[in-house]
């Protein structure tokens, strides 16, 4: 049972490191050409996988990732200035 459970560990780490290579950009990836790198994670299966996460993978790109618009401050600053917009418009309407 535990050969079995270790096999399925074994293949989804190895579909998982497949994937993240295919899905990778082009011009992100390090070290060598994407082209290189998955014949290197097909042929040598945990270890070619292990390999292009250390040298290969392209660097985090969280920063890059788009926000929500209630986290993006330009949104929320864009939020309050029509708040106080609007809030200065009723108040000139009732001074007249």
């Amino acid at each position: 049972m535990l050969k079995v459970i270790g096999a399925i560990l074994g293949i989804a780490v190895y579909i998982y490191f497949l994937v993240d290579v295919v899905r990778s950009s082009r011009a992100g990836s390090r070290a060598l050409p994407k082209y290189v790198w998955l014949p290197v994670v097909v042929l040598i299966p945990l270890v070619g996988g292990i390999i292009w996460t250390a040298f290969g993978r392209p660097r985090n790109s969280s920063a890059r990732h788009n926000l929500a618009p209630d986290d993006d401050p330009k949104f929320l600053r864009n939020l309050d200035e029509q708040a106080w917009r609007e809030k200065m418009r009723k108040q000139r309407e009732e001074e007249s």
